[in-house]
């Protein structure tokens, strides 16, 4: 492996086509040249048109797993998927922290497939804001934004600054402003804009920007740079094909 590349991790769900999940991730991973490692948390059944069934991971395997990696590499940054609850969450997020405090965390909080499968519920929001603080960065698109934080478009929830993580809010699902992505930080809200580029529906596209996310975060990227950039990658792939496979190119 190359020296000169730095490691990452997706934790992932196994999604048998590649659109989405840890196959997803390692192409990804790969077009940015960072070295890309794989956990994953359920195996899938599904075509880039149907959910049909999955099949959840054990958590004592995930952590294993993640302990056996992070003991024998330095992992700069992780993106984590699909998980079945939030106390599976924390403890992947808990067992990162104690491995490597530095290490740079986006989850793609991805609670339900396009087919309306349900994978996360948020079962208590005392404990979300808890396990938000370990987590540096999260993707959601407008609909899992209201699941996470209600009224936080409608009531301007983030003027509180009560959220403890930055967010990346994608603009796939809104009808106002389609492709327009705002990236909330602490002190800084910014609208991150499309190109004129022809842009077609991908299965698995919040998987592949989140991962871009994370792999530009792992060059030492901020986060404005990382998400920017992100975007132009994901522009790329969701103009690659008029279908909902999408292919990865080299940057």
């Amino acid at each position: 492996m190359s020296e000169n590349r730095p490691f990452v991790l997706s934790i992932a769900g196994f999604d048998p086509t590649g659109g989405a999940g840890v196959l997803a991730d390692i192409k990804t991973f790969e077009q940015h040249q960072v070295v890309g490692f794989a956990v994953s948390t359920a195996n899938t059944i599904q075509t880039e048109n149907k959910f049909y069934d999955i099949e959840w991971t054990s958590l004592s395997f995930v952590i294993r797993s993640i302990e056996t990696l992070f003991e024998n590499y330095k992992i700069k940054s992780v993106k984590i998927g699909i998980v079945p609850s939030l106390h599976y969450l924390n403890r992947i997020l808990s067992t990162i922290k104690l491995l490597s405090p530095t290490t740079q965390i986006v989850w793609d909080p991805v609670l339900k497939s396009t087919t309306e499968f349900e994978f996360t519920t948020i079962e208590d929001r005392l404990d979300l804001n808890k396990i938000l603080s370990k987590i540096d960065l999260i993707t959601p698109n407008y609909n899992e934004i209201e699941v996470l934080f209600p009224g936080f478009i409608s009531d301007k929830l983030w003027l509180l600054n009560e959220i403890p993580t930055n967010i990346l809010l994608k603009g796939g699902h809104n009808l106002d402003e389609i492709g327009t992505d705002r990236l909330f930080l602490a002190n800084e809200i910014i609208d991150l804009l499309p190109t004129e580029k022809k842009c077609y529906e991908k299965h698995g596209s919040g998987c592949v920007l989140s991962t871009a996310i994370a792999a530009n975060l792992a060059l030492n990227q901020t986060p404005k740079e990382a998400c920017k950039n992100a975007k132009t990658y994901i522009e790329k792939y969701l103009s690659s094909t008029p279908n909902l496979i999408g292919y990865h190119h080299v940057q």
